[in-house]
This record gives C-alpha cells, sequence and structure tokens, in this order.
C-alpha cells in the first residue's frame, strides 16, 4: 500500500499535520515511537500550565488584601498538585489526543521507530523486533526535541531533574536551582517559588528570556525578586556535585566580575534549552542536512530532499507549540495543493508568567537596528488601564513597534496577555498601521483596552498633523 503521507511523530505538529490531512481525505500513516501527544501533553505545555494554576492561586490568597480581603498563607500539598497535573494530562490523553480518534479519522498509527529509507519510503522498526515498510507520497518528519543538557562538572541525568522527570514525581524537592532563564526556567522559577519551593535561577545570558523586550523583561525579572527567586545573570555554572546525604553544590562565577557563589540546594532543574530529534532517522544518509537547530528546510517546510518535509521543533525554526501545528499545516498544503506555500509568518509566543509576557514581530531594539529613524515605539503602562488597576494588577505594560508607520512588533506584560496578543498579531501580518487599529471598538474595562488606548492615540496624532484640513464652519 502506498500512503500520501507518513507523517513521523506525534506530538503537535504530527497531530495536527493528520487532522489536517485525513479531512482532505487523504490515505495517511503516522509513526510514534513512544506516546502521542508528544512533549506538549507528556512534559511541557500542559503539565507545567497545571501547575502554573496552582501557583496562581496560591498568590492569590497570599494578597488577597489588594483587593480588600483577608490574606491567608495557603496550605499547600505538593502531591496533590502534581496528582492534579496529571488527572489533567490523563484527561487530554483519553478524550483529544487518544489514539482511537486518529484511528476515527482514517489514520493507521505504527508504533516503532522510524528511519527514512528512501524518498518515498519509511521503515519503522516495532518494539518486538518486526519491521514495516511504508511507502509514500510525501513524508513529513516531526520527531520535536528533547531538554539540552550542558557540560557542567558533577551533573548527571541520572539525577537531575529536567522537563522530562519533572512532572512525574510526587512533589519537587525543598530547593532548587534552575540552570537557564529562558521560557521554561522563568514559568517554573514563579511557580515553584509561589508553591514553596526556594529557588535559584542561573542565566547564562546577561538578562532573563534574551529576545524578548527588554523594558519588560526587566520589569518581570523585578517582581520574580520580590517574590523570593534569587537570580543570576551572566551566570557561568562550573560544577553541580552531589553529596552522599542527596544535596547538591552549586558553584557558579556570576556577574561580569566573576563573583562567585556556592549555593547548597536539594535538586537541579536544567531548563537551558532544547535540542532537535534528529538521530536514527537515516536523513544525512539522503542527503538531507542537519544542524545544531535541527533539520534544515526551506522556507516552504521542504527538505533538500524534495518529498520529505520536516515541522516544529525538529525544523528548529521556533521551538513552539502553536508554530509547529501552523508550520506542519503549512507543509501539507504545499505537498497537495498547487501554488507555493511559505512556513513564514508572524508567530507570537508567550511566557506564561505572571503576569504574562506575550510577544510577536521585532523588539524595539531590533527595529532600530533594521529601520533606524523610520522605526517607533508606542508604550502605555497598565497603571493608565482601569481594568488592570481594578483588578490589582497594574505591574505591566503594553509595547507597539512601528516602522514606516506599519506595526512590525508587540509586546505585553500584562495578565492573559497570551490572549490579547492575537490582535497585534493580525495586524502584523496584515502590515496595518496602529491607528486602524482604532477602528476596532474594545470592550470597556479590559486589559486589551489597552491597546485600543494606544492606537487611539496614534489616531489622535495623526489628527492632529492634519487640522489644517478641519472644517471651521
Amino acid at each position: 500500500m502506498t500512503y500520501d503521507l507518513v507523517v513521523v511523530g506525534m506530538g503537535s505538529a504530527g497531530l495536527t499535520a493528520t487532522e489536517f490531512a485525513t479531512g482532505l481525505g487523504l490515505r495517511v500513516a503516522v509513526v510514534e515511537r513512544a506516546r502521542i501527544g508528544g512533549d506538549c501533553l507528556w512534559t511541557g505545555c500542559v503539565p507545567s500550565k497545571a501547575l502554573v494554576a496552582s501557583a496562581k492561586v496560591a498568590h492569590t490568597m497570599r494578597n488577597a488584601h489588594r483587593v480588600g480581603l483577608a490574606s491567608v498563607e495557603p496550605v499547600i500539598d505538593l502531591p496533590t498538585v502534581w496528582r492534579r497535573a496529571r488527572s489533567v494530562q490523563a484527561e487530554i490523553a483519553a478524550t483529544d489526543d487518544n489514539p482511537h480518534r486518529y484511528r476515527q479519522m482514517g489514520a493507521d498509527i505504527f508504533t516503532g521507530q522510524a528511519r527514512l529509507t528512501g524518498p518515498n519510503e519509511v521503515t519503522v522498526q516495532a518494539y518486538d523486533g518486526t519491521y514495516e515498510v511504508l511507502a509514500a507520497r510525501f513524508v513529513l518528519l516531526c520527531t520535536g526535541s528533547r531538554p539540552h543538557i550542558p557540560t557542567i562538572e558533577g551533573l548527571s541525568t541520572d539525577w537531575c531533574l529536567t522537563s522530562e522527570n519533572l512532572f512525574q514525581l510526587n512533589a519537587p524537592p525543598a530547593s532548587l536551582a534552575i540552570i537557564g532563564g529562558g521560557p521554561m526556567g522563568v514559568e517554573m522559577a514563579q511557580t515553584l517559588q509561589r508553591l514553596g519551593v526556594e529557588v535559584t535561577v542561573f542565566q547564562r545570558a546577561h538578562t532573563l528570556l534574551p529576545g524578548s523586550e527588554r523594558s519588560l523583561v526587566s520589569r518581570l525579572a523585578e517582581m520574580l525578586t520580590q517574590e523570593g527567586v534569587v537570580v543570576h545573570t551572566t551566570a557561568d555554572v562550573r560544577a553541580c556535585v552531589r553529596r552522599p546525604d542527596g544535596l547538591v553544590d552549586v558553584e557558579a562565577n556570576v556577574g561580569h566580575d566573576g563573583k562567585r557563589v556556592h549555593p547548597r540546594v536539594a535538586g537541579v532543574l536544567l531548563a537551558a534549552g532544547r535540542t532537535a530529534n534528529t538521530d536514527d532517522l537515516g536523513l544525512q544518509e539522503h542527503g538531507i542536512e542537519v544542524t545544531e537547530r535541527g533539520v534544515r528546510v526551506d522556507d516552504r517546510g521542504r527538505t533538500a530532499v524534495r518529498t520529505v518535509y520536516a515541522a516544529g521543533d525538529a525544523a528548529g525554526r521556533r521551538y513552539l507549540t502553536n508554530s509547529a501545528g501552523y508550520e506542519a499545516v503549512r507543509a501539507v498544503r504545499d505537498m497537495f495543493f498547487p501554488g507555493k506555500g511559505s512556513v513564514d509568518a508572524a508567530i507570537p509566543s508567550c511566557v506564561f508568567s505572571d503576569p504574562e509576557l506575550a510577544s510577536v514581530g521585532l523588539t524595539v531594539d531590533e527595529a532600530e537596528e533594521q529601520f533606524g529613524t523610520d522605526s517607533d515605539s508606542w508604550r502605555i503602562d497598565l497603571a493608565h488601564n482601569d481594568r488592570a488597576r481594578t483588578d490589582a494588577h497594574p505591574e505591566g505594560a503594553v509595547v507597539v513597534v512601528t516602522a514606516k508607520g506599519r506595526i512590525v512588533g508587540a509586546h505585553l506584560l500584562a495578565p492573559a496577555a497570551g490572549e490579547m496578543i492575537h490582535e497585534l498579531s493580525l495586524a502584523i501580518q496584515r502590515e496595518l498601521r496602529l491607528e486602524e487599529l482604532a477602528e476596532a471598538v474594545h470592550v470597556y474595562p479590559t486589559v486589551a483596552g489597552a491597546i485600543g488606548q494606544l492606537a487611539t492615540e496614534s489616531a489622535y496624532e495623526k489628527a492632529h498633523r492634519l487640522r489644517w484640513m478641519m472644517k471651521r464652519r
């Protein structure tokens, strides 16, 4: 049997591609070596956000006085919190990510290790040692990624934590050193601190969340520190030595002066980036290039073998769940529809801290470097937003970046910023001017109304420039 499409990997990219392709009436086979759902369900988005939700409630209880109620110290049963996270995973696995659901769509599911054995052929080695050869018009690689393990003296995956085993614990250690200050490091630092774990973050870069809007990251870092997280930037972790009693001595040089710090912690959590899963796929044998980021693809998602595409973390363009699904759909569209597709788009991202930090497009610094004096930025602090003030969350801000008058970037530090970023993402895709967003009347009072406030300011400024056209009589 020849399939129209063989999808390798059933994480976010593979699930989306399979649903889209079977919906088009295509003959689809999928290969998964472990559990359907991938990193997002089992080791990433779902369990981490379940913990974030628990931590946010605990923080709200401690700070109820901000809305006129008596603050209380929550009683936190960490094993119960962890069990809840796993129950959410189980519910999703039994419904939306259930293999039976995809079989009902018409997909054939194979379990085992996939290997590309030709431009139109995938061989699957099952765990009982048998082989299955799948012929296909096209192959889509959606093999995802795994935690990057940095080379640090004494560090061992036998005892350190990563996203792959953190959520399998009965409860976290009483204190943690988190190595890495990217999205996962920041989210888990704040979450675990709120749940009663003493957290120290070591970030190699000079700032947390490098590549995000600098002014908003600075404010978020201040808030983490106020909540008790110890943050070390420009940090070079030299050693993690595990003692006989199970505690870990961390040795690091931090700051520009290389100050030596050596906390003793109950555990180490690695959040130092991701490594694409490209091993044992047979790609190089067929001339498909694999880089440090992942499988090399063009702007259509194609590898050097034009019948083989890659999407999501495997392609290493952006390590984002929403990007993985988008790239997978665009790849299927390019395979089976006329014309050329593209995976280049303004992809929003969100760090699920509290408040959330959502971003799309260029930062202020990037726009200035690319467009010079043709770039501009617009900012409104949530201290000037009525809903943020009534909800006692005026800490954040909205920043919109323009170039030659059109929106090229947007960054929000706000409650539910991930829910707010989409109109700005669409504005970038449609090359809108900021004042055009004023045509959309925003509900009052909402935090999203801050976007409308900025758009109105831009429209007022344009009206001021054109006031010579006003009718005088």
